[in-house]
């Protein structure tokens, strides 16, 4: 029995970009189909099915954000990751606020690319568990109807808001969760601002669940935009990547090797 392929719509308008995506994702088992504006794409989306989209922020026309914008009413479920610039951060934020499953920031490598793709679609294609089924991840198991967290079979204590940040992350793990997102499910809309004061959380917590708080395998800091729990995938492919964004705060990117412009 075969596996259909992961039918991908790569809306970049450098031709040259989606020259290169195409060899490596069909070697992958990807169907890549092309288009070059906003426009194309929302044309091409109401009249053939997709398994994500992978959708340039800068592009002419109506642009990648207002094409996230229409895509998301249209298909809520469809995985969008979006392509970036490197120190774009406010664009990066908006289109995760907008409903973006995930970004990629150019210069990129195949190897992530194909992971965040592939990541995003396990994701949607995954049932939904009971709100209050226990989430374990790696060696942290949660139970939201306890309040209780666990690692490696031992207790730990949180305190009520290092549970709630928990909680909110392990229950969209592999997710990207914007500072101000994070902020409003934990203490209110009007803490929406407050990133210091969640920095400050997010280091004593590290300190309760990792081995290492300095070089973190679960809680992963997505610099300048927001925070995401390592998903049992990421956990199991996780080794030293010139590539990878996902750092602790304070850590700077290396350069990456073998990456698209």
């Amino acid at each position: 029995m075969t596996t259909s392929a992961i039918r991908v719509l790569v809306v970049d308008d450098e031709p040259a970009i989606r020259r290169a995506l195409r060899p490596p994702l069909t070697e992958l088992g990807f169907e890549m189909i092309e288009a070059s504006r906003g426009e194309m794409a929302l044309e091409l989306l109401r009249t053939e099915p997709f398994d994500a989209v992978l959708l340039d922020v800068n592009m002419p026309g109506i642009g990648g954000i207002e094409t996230l914008r229409r895509m998301r009413a249209a298909a809520p479920r469809l995985p969008i990751l979006m392509l970036t610039v490197r120190d774009r951060e406010e664009e990066k934020v908006n289109a995760l606020e907008l409903g973006a499953d995930d970004y990629v920031t150019k210069p990129f490598g195949v190897r992530e690319l194909v992971a965040r793709i592939r990541a995003a679609v396990r994701r949607v294609q995954a049932p939904a568990p009971p709100e209050d089924a226990p989430l374990e991840i790696g060696e942290i198991r949660l139970m939201p109807a306890r309040r209780s967290v666990t690692r490696r079979g031992q207790p730990i204590h949180l305190t009520r808001k290092e549970f709630d940040i928990l909680h909110c992350l392990m229950s969209r793990a592999g997710r990207v969760i914007t500072y101000a997102r994070l902020l409003t499910a934990v203490w209110g809309a009007d803490c929406r601002e407050e990133v210091e004061y969640l920095r400050t959380f997010v280091r004593q917590l590290r300190k309760k669940i990792e081995d290492d708080p300095a070089h973190p395998r679960y809680l992963l800091t997505d610099i300048y935009v927001g925070y995401r729990f390592a998903d049992a995938q990421m956990l199991e492919d996780a080794q030293p990547s010139d590539n990878a964004p996902l750092i602790a705060d304070g850590e700077e990117q290396g350069a990456g090797q073998g990456q698209m412009q």
